[in-house]
């Protein structure tokens, strides 16, 4: 009877072994299972820490320099192409201002050129004795003048009309007028119209002009005779 009682025990002994095993078995398992997946948080954990540190690039920042990048080529394209337009403007200013001044050059020389040419000058041969040619000059214009009002031909050798005429004369024949002597000035056969005889003060020079009055202007010379003589009926 003894011996199966210990057979019983030592089964028994040996089944709470097994199931001692078992149990560390499975806590040994557990211990393991629980380092490796302690050891991957740790181990994910870091790589996604680093990962977080990486920075990655700012592209509002690298946009913001673009825009001012942008700008400051814009504002200097802009600054460029107001220069540009301040330059063709100045260019241009000084092209008109070029052109005006050639065109006043031109404008003068045409008057200087207008005052030294003479105009057509014909010279005509004359049946009067007492000349040798009559000449008209298409140049000549009137001499301008200081009346005013309803002009009235005097012959009074003082007043302003009178001197005018000399004027007239002198202009016409080209010699001064203390160089003249003056032989006679009288009515051309109208109001408006005179005739004056003068000579150099050596009579080396003798012409009889002919006058005629333009209102507001003067008395302009219309003819010349060149005389050969003074001994005449004037």
């Amino acid at each position: 009877m003894n011996k199966p009682d210990n057979n019983y025990s030592r089964l028994n002994r040996k089944r709470g072994r097994n199931r001692s095993d078992k149990i560390l078995n499975i806590l040994i398992a557990v211990v393991v299972l629980a380092i490796i997946i302690t050891a991957s948080i740790i181990f994910l954990g870091g790589d996604n820490k680093n990962k977080a540190d990486v920075k990655l690039p700012d592209t509002t920042e690298e946009n913001s320099q673009d825009d001012s990048t942008s700008e400051e080529t814009d504002g200097t394209d802009n600054i460029d192409a107001s220069s540009e337009d301040e330059d063709e403007s100045a260019n241009s200013g000084d092209e008109s201002g070029t052109d005006d001044e050639e065109a006043d050059e031109t404008t003068e020389t045409k008057e200087e050129e207008e005052e030294a040419d003479p105009g057509v000058v014909k010279y005509e041969s004359s049946d009067d004795a007492v000349v040798n040619e009559t000449i008209i000059k298409t140049g000549w214009e009137p001499i301008g003048t200081s009346q005013t009002g309803e002009h009235v031909s005097l012959y009074d050798g003082k007043s302003a009309d009178w001197q005018e005429k000399i004027s007239a004369i002198s202009y016409a024949t080209e010699l001064p007028e203390d160089a003249l002597i003056i032989w006679k000035i009288k009515n051309g056969g109208s109001p408006q119209k005179s005739i004056g005889i003068v000579s150099t003060k050596d009579k080396v020079e003798k012409y009889r002009v002919y006058l005629e009055w333009i209102d507001e202007k003067g008395w302009k010379p219309v003819k010349m005779d060149v005389l050969n003589t003074l001994d005449f009926d004037y």
